[in-house]
This record gives C-alpha cells, structure tokens and sequence, in this order.
C-alpha cells in the first residue's frame, strides 16, 4: 500500500507512504483518490487531513515513469489535484518535511495548508528540464505573488517553509505548527470543517508585477536552456489569463519539454549522479572507517579549501604548514572566505566564529597523529608528495586513510613509499574547493574496499558529488581535458582567437570556454604538467602558443594578464595575445579561417568524447555516465546537454567517428571503443 486511512474523531488522516521520498507513482495517485473519496462517502467525517511521513511530504512524480504508460495513467496528477480542490469537506494539508515538484502542486490543491518552519517548499521541474505540470505555475502565484513565485520555479531552488510563511501578503500556508504537525492540522481541520465555500487557490487572483529584470538575468544565465523561461512565461500568463487558458498552456509546454533533448538529458544526469556511487566489485554491506578528525597539509588556496569543507560540516580539522607565515596567510584566506559569506547574509557571525574553532594550526605533522584522515595538498610534484607521504606513514595512526590531493600523479607511486598502501586512496577535490561539487576518488592498485567506501562516504558527507576513478595520467577529468585543450590549440594554430573559441563554446551552454577557464584556474598549472610531460617523453610536440604564453609571464586572472587581460575580472582581449597570435601564424604560413560556432563546439566537444571512450575501455572510468557526471560537476559542461558521452549518444556515434575524421584528416584512428559502437550502431553506457 502506498497510502494509509484512519479517523481521528470526525477528521480522516490520509497518509502517502511510498518510500523512499514518498513519490507520486500510478499507485500512490490510485490510493490518494481511493482514500479521499472513502473520507467524503463517510457521514461520520466532516474533514480530511493529508499528510507524508516525516521528512517527506512527497517529493513529486515518480520520475522513473516519465515515458511508460503509467506516467498519463488514469487517475493522472491533474485529476488527483481536481479530486481535492473540487471535494465537498476541507482537506487540509499537512506539511512536514520536503513538499517539492507534484508534492507541492498536490499541496496547493487543498482548501488548507499546515507546514513545519524547516519544511523545504519548491517546485524544481527546471532541473529536469521540464515545467511544473499539474498547476503549480498557475496556482504558486496566486498564493506568493508573480515575482516570487518565479523565482522559485525558475531556480529551482526550495525555501523553507518559515521564510515563506514570513512574506506580507502570503496565502500559502494557514499555520506555521511547533510540534506535531498533524495533531495541528487535524485541529485546524476541526475549526474549519463547517466553512463554506471551502477556499481554492484556483479562485485567487494574481497582481501583476515587473518580471522583465528576471527575464533579462535567465537570458544571460540559461545559454539556451528552455526550462526556466518557458516557466516564467507560464508565470506571466498567470497573471493575465483566466486558470483554466494558464492551466492548458501549462500542460501542452510540460508535454512539450518533457518530450525535448534536454529534458532527457537532465533526466540523464540525475540518474548518472546516483549510479556513480554506486562500485559493482565492493562487497555489499562494506562498512566505512570512521572519520572524526581530519588532517590537511598544506594551507595553501587547495588546502584552505578543502579544510572548509570539512568545517562547514562540523568535523574537526589540523591544518599542517611548513612555515609560520605561510600558515598565518591561509587561515586569514578561510576566515575572508567566511567573511564573504557573513558579508552576504548566508552565514551568521556565531557560525563563522563556531567554523574557525574547529581548525586546528600546526607547523608539526606530529599533531596528525589522532586524525582519522589525512589529505596532502600540496605543490603538484612527485617528490614533493612523496615526501609528505613517507613522513605522514611515519606519524599517522593504524587505520587513518591517507588521501593525495594529486589531479595528475601515479596515486601508486605515492602510496609506494608508505608501508600501508591499502589505505592510500586519492581524493582530487576542484579549485576552488569550498565550492566546486566534483570529488575525484581515485582508486590505487591496492586500495582496500574500505578505504575506497570511506572516501565515497566522507565526500557525499561534506556534499561532494564523487566518482571513482582508477590510476592514470590525469585520472579521467584531467585525462580528457587534454584532448579538450588539444583541440583548442588546434584552432588556435589554424588561424582562431580564444575569444572566438570561448564565445562558441560558452554559446553552446559551457560556463567558461577553455582560455577563460585556463586564466581562471593559472595557466602556470597547466605548464608545470606539459614541463613534466616534455621531460618525461621528449618527443611529445611542445604547445607552442600556450608555452610562449607563460614564459610571458601572463598565467591567468591572478597575474592580470593571460589569453585575456583583466579588468578586475573582466575578461578584455589582449593586443599582447593578439600578436603573439599573428607572429606564430606568419611564422607558419597560417592562412586564417573563419570557423563556424557549431564546429569549434563540436571540434571541443567531440576531443573530449573521443578521449572519453579511451578512458571507458582502459577502465579507468566505471561507465560512461561516470564520465559525464565529472564534466557536469567539474568542468562546466551544461548540464541541459547530458555530458559528453550522453551528447554524442544524441548526436549519434557514426555522425561524431565521421566529423573527428574530417576534422584530424587521413590516417587519424579513433578510440577502438568509439568506432566498434558507431559501426555496430551501439551507445554508450
């Protein structure tokens, strides 16, 4: 059973209980329909409460039904909506936890609505690149007002039902309760059951409000994804148009993106994020080591921001510098890093001060001694790190995993030098650290299953999305941005600006092209790698362009000047560049051509899948969605568009193997892997 019925006096409580989020399925909308009108047939109840589990009201439609029958299946969500908003007695709703998507529209359609303050109030369809799609555009604003509602939907982003409460003018909840919400809701029931008429959302109106300011900030940021401003349009004709005219576009825009590239490949990632916690060869039930304490060496910007992490989730952390005022300037980098926060109203003063009490300074490795887990986050060298590591082996307790910070090195050449490198495991956190979601867990020849479990577990603790990755140059996000970053120089040598590049690539829905990220993250990084790779095999051709670039001096928004110059962080082109450009491409006969946007996107892109492919069939990724989950959390790939391997899925595997070949010219093979399933009409998985 999905739902369950009882009587509470003369109030019948229905409650969903469809674990785990308590989604809307086929089933679940059978036993909501069954159960109110068992409520109305009764003569012995003069009022109705609906309410969740704790934690979960509903968090809306079952998304693995988009696409079966059972998602249109009688009774659909409208007709479950209509079942309650047309009911001759009160139904009341009774919020405790998430009301998100369908759960909220589901709430919107009582006469009345009772909610925990902490209860998260939202309608996300945009992260799915659909629409709210059984009245949630047409009746949120007429219980929040136009602007706030849109802002909600087009974000996606939950409020708290006690903020919400807290806005002048609000109708969307009746009462904020303290305890039980359901005793409250059935009290309430019981002081309105003889109202009538009975309220409806549907027969609020709605103000109408300035929303041209949103509109023009979803254009700047959406970079052609549809979702957000089709609902702001849905919002517009809420306030313009009768219910039932809003209640009709509302539904043919969700069939319509629903059914739309980008609402697959947003279904795609969400999926992908969940399977890519997922180890096929660890034994069910491994248990993670427990990790109380954590240890960081080095307190440089890496460091700093790893160390917030941790933090910020109330665990206590030992930051180990080997200079004083090298450990006095990264801590005052964290404590700013907060200021801006507290600055900004997302964190209070007291949490602040309650963070900076969890850290720990030290110039002595000895005090890692009782940590639980220890991270090396220092300079990208394998002496260095090794070196940090024989003398942590030394220090560090039985059963502490001990994690390299590399986002290139051999993780088995750094545990070789441990006498335990069962419990070395590699966790690539992404610059800036404190922010960016992308965990790289990065497996060893002898990782133990535990330790692997244990960073897995302390990553999704500090909310990192986490992928495992097997050792190689560059793990999987690294190894294929150099194929991404080949391409770019390519065009480059073959007569395009960064700008061009980047204005393509960013059109395309990328949150930087590849030069504006370079300069973002130091182009210096960058060369130190080509550097280590040029000593290591000599007849590798040398980037000629990026390496003048650097011996220049121009690494990037930190110097002021790289790819781009700068104006605070304005990214201007660079006469500097400009020359630079025009002396390699006379130096080299470069007749310039003019690329169209849609082929730099795809020369890029495609680098990337094809590179993908070779990581995929070496093993070093688990699965194709693995791949996609790196370049969506950590390198800005629009999320609309799937990923690279989902991208090419879509564009079709022999139409990418043809367009690589034009692009590279005779003789030039693709991954083995890319050319089998594009001739034996496979995909990816």
């Amino acid at each position: 059973m999905s739902t369950s019925y009882g009587v509470d006096g003369r109030v019948a409580v229905i409650r969903i209980d469809n674990p785990p989020v308590n989604g809307l399925s086929h089933a679940t909308r059978e036993g909501i329909v069954r159960d109110v009108q068992r409520a109305l047939d009764d003569a012995e109840v003069d009022a109705v409460v609906l309410t969740g589990r704790p934690g979960f009201f509903s968090a809306g439609a079952d998304i693995t039904e988009f696409g079966t029958p059972k998602a249109g299946a009688d009774p659909n969500l409208p007709t479950v909506i209509a079942t309650i908003e047309n009911a001759a007695k009160p139904v009341v709703a009774a919020i405790d936890g998430a009301a998100l998507g369908g759960g909220l529209e589901l709430a919107l359609s009582t006469h009345y609505r009772v909610a925990t303050a902490k209860s998260k109030i939202g309608l996300p369809e945009v992260n799915l690149g659909i629409v709210p799609g059984a009245g949630g555009t047409q009746r949120l604003p007429r219980v929040l007002g136009a602007r706030l509602a849109a802002e909600i939907m087009t974000s996606g982003t939950p409020r708290s039902a006690g903020e919400l409460a807290a806005v002048e003018g609000q109708r969307l909840f009746d009462r904020i309760a303290d305890g039980d919400v359901v005793a409250a809701a059935a009290q309430f029931a019981t002081e309105v059951a003889a109202v009538r008429p009975l309220p409806r959302v549907r027969d609020l109106t709605v103000d109408a409000e300035d929303l041209e300011p949103l509109r023009r900030q979803l254009i700047r940021r959406s970079r052609g994804f549809r979702a957000p401003l089709e609902a702001l349009s849905l919002v517009e004709t809420a306030v313009s148009a009768p219910i039932d005219e809003g209640l009709a576009a509302e539904r043919a825009t969700f069939a319509s993106l629903v059914a739309s590239d980008q609402s697959a490949a947003l279904r795609h990632a969400f999926f992908a994020e969940r399977a890519a916690r997922k180890i096929p060869d660890v034994p069910a039930g491994t248990a993670a080591r427990p990790v109380e304490r954590v240890g960081v060496i080095g307190a440089g910007t890496m460091g700093g921001g790893i160390a917030m992490n941790f933090l910020n989730a109330g665990i206590p952390v030992t930051i180990v510098e080997t200079a004083q005022d090298a450990l006095d300037r990264g801590l005052r980098v964290v404590r700013k890093n907060y200021q801006i926060q507290v600055d900004r109203g997302k964190l209070a003063g007291s949490d602040l001060e309650r963070r900076m009490d969890l850290l720990t300074p030290s110039l002595d490795l000895a005090d890692l001694a009782e940590c639980d887990l220890v991270i090396e986050a220092v300079f990208e060298d394998m002496d260095v790190k090794r070196s940090v590591f024989a003398r942590v082996d030394g220090v560090a307790k039985a059963g502490a995993v001990l994690a390299t910070n590399t986002s290139t090195l051999d993780v088995d050449e750094i545990a070789a030098v441990t006498k335990r490198p069962a419990d070395v495991v590699g966790m690539h956190f992404f610059s800036p650290a404190n922010v960016m979601k992308l965990l790289e867990v990065v497996r060893g020849a002898q990782t133990a299953d535990d330790v692997l479990v244990t960073a897995m577990a302390v990553g999704q603790r500090v909310g990192k999305t986490c992928v495992v990755a097997r050792v190689c140059d560059g793990f999987i996000g690294n190894r294929m941005l150099a194929s991404y970053r080949d391409a770019a120089y390519d065009l480059l040598r073959r007569g395009a600006t960064p700008a061009e590049i980047d204005g393509a690539v960013e059109g395309f829905g990328f949150a930087m092209g590849p030069f504006r990220m370079g300069d973002l993250a130091g182009n210096d990084i960058g060369w130190a790698i080509r550097k280590r790779r040029y000593a290591e095999d000599p007849s590798l051709p040398r980037d000629e362009i990026a390496d003048a670039l650097c011996e220049a001096g121009r690494f990037g928004q930190k110097t002021g000047a790289g790819w781009y110059d700068y104006e605070g962080r304005n990214a201007v082109p660079s006469p500097v560049v400009d020359d630079l450009l025009a002396d390699y491409w006379r130096r080299h006969g470069v007749s310039r051509t003019t690329f169209d946007p849609e082929e730099i996107v795809q020369r890029l892109v495609f680098a990337l899948t094809d590179a993908g492919a070779r990581v995929l069939e070496e093993g070093v990724a688990l699965r194709a969605s693995d791949i996609d989950v790196v370049y969506l959390f950590g390198y800005g790939f629009p999320r609309h568009e799937g990923g690279p391997m989902h991208y090419a899925n879509r564009v079709g595997l022999p139409a990418v193997v043809e367009a690589l070949r034009r692009f590279h010219g005779d003789g030039w093979q693709p991954a083995p892997l890319l050319e089998r399933l594009a001739r034996e009409g496979g995909r990816f998985v």
